[in-house]
């Protein structure tokens, strides 16, 4: 069966990467000449184009006010909103790509770069960015995490924000209980056992079991672990199951049910925020983007959210932090008016308006120094911890096509069996190191 399973991913590796390598080999993309068909066409540069917000519901209404403010900029172009949930976006996309109907512009991360471009859906957008009054005013930092995640040889998607990892906790309960800011994972682990009485349904913790488990585990193991590189130094094996990271996910995974609630066993990100929104565990993990949803709830003065804890030495590592972009579909038959969209979202003024209401970090280098940077804390840590030095990114290996079964499908109900005490840490790891392995190994023997 392991076998069978092993041979089906690697012929489905070979295929999408001969995919990538071969649109990368001719990243110069369609010549405009509105040849249509899946390479799709110029067009007029005016008319109707579709946009996919890739998070649908959490961000309509600011999507809809910048749409308003790009269609009163043009007049000659509309813009159709379609909402799709975070959860369903990949699926519908990949259903799409496959049957028809995908919109000209669509939300594009870094985790879903290499799956999209290595179905030959997206048009490298290095060309039209280098002809753009947005050259050199988007994060470099950013550029390179989408033009990395999508295969390292050309850009599928415009950076609009950065969503970093942020550990939020409640400075009332904690200054109730004595103790001080989560800042290193020693005062973190020391916070969720004294936060706990579980009689009273208090918790010091809640931890994300469900869907979007496994970056979570990631972060957290190579964030005590200290370990700064995916890879080892060949660059052929994984660091995931070094005995550190072992080690460290082995305690972290000890807090289920003993300093957090039983039912985070299936937690995806919504129910998680909504259970710290309750009002009665002590920390979260999770991203800049559900700061707003804990002012609403909470207030602005029972809580902060602050950078990831620091580690051994004092140092910060992190998972790579998750970058959103806006791709370009090949089958577009208005790219032009389609780029216009990218072009105007991703500006100064609408790309500090979108990451206002998100509370998230800009792309654009002049709406990263706008006024309310200050005044959002947990975004101006962020943003200060990326740009200061402390803080070591690693960068995951979205590249790979296999990289979102590997870590979701083929892994989240694993974690699980490791929370529930039916797997240990050591062979859990193991197995997904086994997978990276693997996948990394056809992915060089692809490019070579």
């Amino acid at each position: 069966m392991k076998s069978s399973i092993r041979t089906s991913r690697r012929v489905a590796t070979a295929v999408a990467l001969g995919s990538v390598l071969a649109l990368t080999a001719t990243a110069c993309g369609d010549d405009g000449s509105g040849a249509g068909g899946d390479k799709g066409a110029e067009g007029s540069g005016k008319g109707k184009i579709v946009f996919w917000d890739n998070n649908g519901g959490v961000r309509t209404d600011i999507w809809k006010q910048i749409i308003a403010d790009f269609e009163k900029a043009n007049p000659s172009i509309k813009v159709e909103y379609v909402g799709i949930a975070a959860t369903e976006y990949q699926s519908k996309v990949d259903t799409a790509i496959q049957g028809g109907g995908l919109p000209d512009v669509g939300g594009v991360g870094a985790a879903m770069a290499a799956g999209f471009a290595a179905q030959n859906a997206l048009d490298p957008l290095d060309g039209r960015l280098g002809k753009s009054p947005l050259k050199g005013k988007l994060n470099e930092g950013m550029v390179q995490s989408l033009k990395s995640a999508g295969g390292g040889e050309a850009l599928y998607s415009i950076p609009t924000s950065a969503n970093n990892g942020t550990l939020y906790y409640r400075t009332d309960l904690f200054r109730k209980a004595g103790l001080d800011a989560p800042t290193t994972w020693e005062k973190f682990y020391e916070a969720a056992e004294k936060l706990t009485d579980a009689k009273k349904n208090e918790f010091g913790y809640t931890i994300r079991g469900g869907a979007g488990s496994i970056a979570q585990a990631l972060d957290a193991m190579y964030g005590q672990s200290g370990i700064t590189s995916f890879w080892d130094a060949g660059g052929k094996k994984t660091t995931v199951n070094d005995p550190k990271n072992v080690e460290a996910l082995q305690k972290y995974a000890g807090l289920y049910k003993k300093y957090t609630p039983a039912a985070d066993l299936n937690n995806d990100f919504t129910k998680m925020v909504a259970q710290w929104d309750s009002g009665t565990i002590g920390m979260l993990n999770h991203n800049l983007g559900s700061y707003q949803d804990h002012v609403k709830a909470l207030g602005p003065d029972k809580f902060r959210g602050i950078p990831q804890p620091t580690g051994p030495g004092g140092k910060r590592v992190q998972v790579s932090n998750p970058v959103d972009g806006l791709g370009l579909f090949k089958s577009s038959k208005n790219k032009e008016a389609a780029w216009k969209f990218i072009e105007f979202a991703a500006s100064h003024e609408s790309n500090s308006k979108w990451n206002e209401s998100a509370g998230a970090i800009p792309s654009h280098t002049d709406a990263a120094k706008d006024a309310w940077i200050s005044e959002a804390e947990p975004t101006k840590l962020a943003a200060g911890a990326l740009n200061d030095g402390s803080t070591t990114i690693v960068q995951l290996p979205y590249y790979l096509p296999d990289w979102n079964s590997i870590s979701k499908a083929d892994n989240e109900p694993a974690f699980q069996k490791v929370l529930l005490g039916d797997m240990s840490a050591k062979e859990f790891l193991d197995k997904m190191a086994d997978q990276l392995n693997e996948a990394q190994a056809e992915w060089d023997q692809q490019k070579g």
